[in-house]
């Protein structure tokens, strides 16, 4: 069931075309010198607050999916609102409503539904604090796609409900059944349904067809492809094809496929793209197209390792090596709109598993994780869950967990655990036992990382670890999941799917 939120349009009567935003609160400090250095520039937005139903037993929505505003408590939200902005309380306000925003299910957990409504204000003699700021379309268009690295921002909501409607719009359509979210401008981002593991059900299609926004910025860049739209991970699964399909119809024939890797839930509509759009051109990492099946793709493609620079209707986006998560991991960064798609090297919630059956590597992911600090992006697109607006916390959050969980497999080794169920066991003894095979797959990278390091104990055995590795920690697993009763009539078959679980991570 979604939750909702009341964003305010807030229009200055004296100036017409302006209104007002203000910075939005940063995620809390890490309270660690190395990871608090790491700040993200401010993002400004408009003002918002929980909109909450006044009848929690009513559906506030109408038939045609339009909201219905006497079901909720909007002078609340609208107080709070104002008082955000500097506006004293017990003020009232006339609004008028604009526009109901239904949020794409990126899961995992409910979408946020958004209602915008429009106050009009004269900020004559009002005083308004330093966190607000006055801003016009033209503006927040520069800053948006002129914006020099590390500059303030600008936030989702005054994007989706005030300047998309005020932009020419685009000459392809995405189709009326998929919702999608456009953020930054000309880029689109659409959970579909796919063979992903829990708790995701969706991989995110990102589209970029910059259209009228494209400047010819190249200059004599040589481009490793150029087209006039670009498709990235078209991994839905078979029930969302002819939604893909009218994608991949709406947009221009010279159309660019990048694959940021190999995985299932990543590249199960590459077929339709071949057989919609023959002339596409795919781009991939040469182990990532090792492992795609003929059935995904059966043409040429021209391999990537990073560095490259692809130009999409004048566009410049750069192809960066994104090692880690597979051997052959590729990450893309739009230096327009400072976006940068990672595939799973992040995803929206959670930590995200390193493949060790595809070339997984700890210590390509530490480095990958820095380099993505580097480049300072704007925002982070992950291809599973909710696009991150602030992307170096999130960074850093990754990088203090994956130390943190080295440093407690470090410590079960040191405690005598020797065994890679003993290590996952005790480890993550705070994650439910059912998540305990994809950890494993972490776990070895893990003990990988700290072997090259030399920091495991010299009465570690690494010969006893890797016999541990195979069918023993299934079985281990299974009795500790299902109790010593029910794995006497666990069957093979049941490890084997197990094992085909695992090996799909």
């Amino acid at each position: 069931m979604a939750t909702y939120k009341l964003a305010v349009i807030i229009e200055n009567q004296s100036k017409d075309g302006d209104f007002l935003l203000h910075t939005q609160t940063p995620p809390p400090k890490f309270d660690d010198k190395e990871y608090d250095s790491y700040l993200d520039p401010d993002l400004w937005d408009l003002p918002s607050a929980e909109l909450t139903p006044l009848d929690q037993t009513r559906v506030p929505i109408r038939a045609g999916g339009d909201i219905d505003l006497r079901l909720f408590d909007v002078d609340s939200a609208l107080e709070k609102v104002l008082e955000q902005v500097g506006c004293g309380s017990g003020e009232k306000w006339k609004w008028d409503f604009r526009k109901y925003v239904e949020e794409a299910s990126f899961g995992p957990g409910p979408p946020v539904n958004t209602a915008f409504v429009v106050v009009k204000m004269a900020p004559d003699g009002r005083s308004f604090p330093d966190f607000c700021m006055w801003m016009c379309f033209e503006s927040c268009m520069k800053w948006l796609l002129d914006a020099e690295p590390g500059s303030g921002r600008i936030g989702p909501l005054v994007v989706v409900g005030y300047l998309n409607d005020l932009k020419q719009a685009p000459k392809w359509k995405m189709p009326p059944t998929l919702r999608f979210q456009e953020y930054p401008p000309g880029v689109v981002v659409a959970p579909m349904g796919s063979r992903t593991l829990k708790p995701f059900t969706t991989t995110n299609l990102v589209v970029f067809a910059p259209g009228h926004d494209a400047v010819g910025d190249l200059g004599a860049v040589e481009c490793i492809a150029t087209g006039e739209a670009l498709i990235l991970d078209p991994g839905c699964c078979s029930k969302y094809h002819k939604e893909l399909e009218q994608v991949i119809a709406s947009l221009p024939r010279k159309l660019i496929v990048f694959v940021t890797h190999h995985h299932h839930d990543h590249v199960d509509g590459l077929s339709v793209v071949q057989k919609f759009n023959p002339d596409a051109i795919l781009l991939a990492h040469e182990n990532t197209m090792r492992r795609i099946g003929k059935g995904d793709w059966s043409r040429s493609y021209t391999p990537v390792s990073g560095g490259e620079v692809i130009s999409i209707g004048g566009r410049k986006l750069n192809v960066i090596s994104a090692l880690g998560h597979t051997d052959g991991h590729m990450g893309l960064y739009d230096l327009k709109t400072h976006s940068l798609i990672v595939g799973d090297h992040c995803v929206g919630q959670g930590s995200a598993v390193l493949d060790s059956k595809s070339g997984g590597n700890m210590s390509d992911y530490f480095e990958t994780t820095y380099r993505f600090l580097d480049i300072a992006p704007s925002v982070l697109i992950p291809m599973h869950g909710r696009l991150n607006l602030w992307p170096k916390n999130m960074l850093c959050g990754y990088l203090k967990n994956r130390r943190h969980r080295e440093a407690s497999i470090l410590k079960a080794i040191e405690g005598g655990a020797q065994t890679l169920f003993d290590i996952t066991s005790r480890a993550y003894a705070d994650v439910d036992k059912k998540l305990w095979i994809p950890a494993s797959s972490n776990v070895k990278l893990h003990v990988e990382h700290l072997a090259q390091q030399n920091k495991l104990p010299p009465e570690f055995s690494m010969q006893k670890y890797l016999q541990s590795c195979g069918v023993w920690f299934y079985l281990q697993w299974l009795w500790a999941y299902l109790g010593p009763k029910k794995v006497a009539g666990v069957t093979m078959a049941g490890i084997a799917a197990s094992s085909v679980l695992y090996k799909s991570l």
